[in-house]
């Protein structure tokens, strides 16, 4: 899911340099100086790691547009481009939301996401692949599905959840570090270099297990906005167009991929953890079975 991968690159980009910056302004030094204060840390962690998520959430549009090149859709001239800003439009009235910026980016990848701040202030965007590799049924389900996203607020509720895992990433690492720091290395006054070793070292490995949280409520979400476009666009539509990305992808998507697309990747055991989207094969049958 692309929207999932720029969101949590963002997000660490951003907290790692509210972090530098706390600490190059003495305020995260100062709040160890006496011993570790967990309470003052704690509230420290929140408010960098809240901070960081919904600034991450405030920028997702600009940095989308950025990441793919993604061009806004001003004036309608083509066909292809009048029928996508109408259909769109059409599905954003149904879900009683405002109308979305619709944007398309060069790319081969058949790809579609959708990301923005607000529900009716967001951007939803399709690569050339899509339009070119999918009938108009089929991509007029994949937007109904991305126009759900936007509706059922998934951005929203993922910078609410990032927020609260980089804050206790945060505090965790912290805590750790400076136990290692004073319990091993036998620092007695301030912070001696094993904090910081460990700490960074803690926050890479919390890190990557917190994102554990965030794949499972991406692949939780996918369910919900597959049948929020069949809802939009005909069942039979959002079956097709699932289908559509089996028939493209007949092979495991590159690693690199699966974490951008649509359809995700192909998994099991630890990976399976990691992936942003249910196989599509599970998502198929779901929709087959709620008919």
């Amino acid at each position: 899911m692309k929207r999932i991968f720029l969101f949590l690159a963002t997000n660490m980009a951003i907290v790692l340099v509210l972090s530098i910056t706390m600490r190059l302004l003495g305020v995260e030094p100062y709040l160890n100086a006496q011993g570790l204060n967990l309470g003052a840390l704690l509230v420290f962690a929140a408010v960098m790691g809240m901070g960081g998520s919904f600034i991450s959430l405030a920028i997702s549009k600009w940095t989308a547009k950025k990441s793919v090149g993604a061009q806004v859709i001003e004036t309608p001239r083509t066909p292809e481009e009048i029928w996508l800003v109408n259909t769109v439009r059409r599905q954003a009235e149904s879900a009683g939301i405002g109308m979305p910026e619709v944007a398309i980016y060069d790319s081969p990848e058949v790809n579609a996401f959708a990301t923005g701040m607000n529900k009716n202030n967001a951007l939803v965007a399709v690569s050339t692949g899509l339009l070119r590799s999918m009938t108009r049924d089929e991509a007029e389900a994949v937007l109904a599905h991305e126009v759900t996203h936007v509706a059922n607020g998934d951005m929203v509720t993922l910078a609410l959840i990032q927020g609260v895992v980089n804050t206790f990433v945060m505090f965790l690492s912290r805590v750790i570090g400076h136990a290692v720091d004073r319990i091993v290395f036998k620092t007695e006054r301030g912070q001696g270099p094993a904090f910081f070793v460990t700490m960074i070292v803690a926050e890479l490995v919390l890190g990557i297990l917190a994102s554990l949280i965030v794949m499972w409520f991406s692949r939780r979400r996918e369910f919900r906005a597959d049948h929020g476009g069949a809802t939009l666009a005909g069942r039979q539509k959002m079956i097709g167009a699932l289908q559509a990305l089996q028939r493209l992808h007949p092979a495991p998507l590159p690693d690199k991929m699966a974490a951008f697309g649509i359809s995700g990747g192909v998994g099991g055991g630890l990976k399976r953890l990691f992936m942003t989207h249910p196989p599509l094969e599970e998502r198929i049958a779901a929709l087959q079975a709620a008919a």
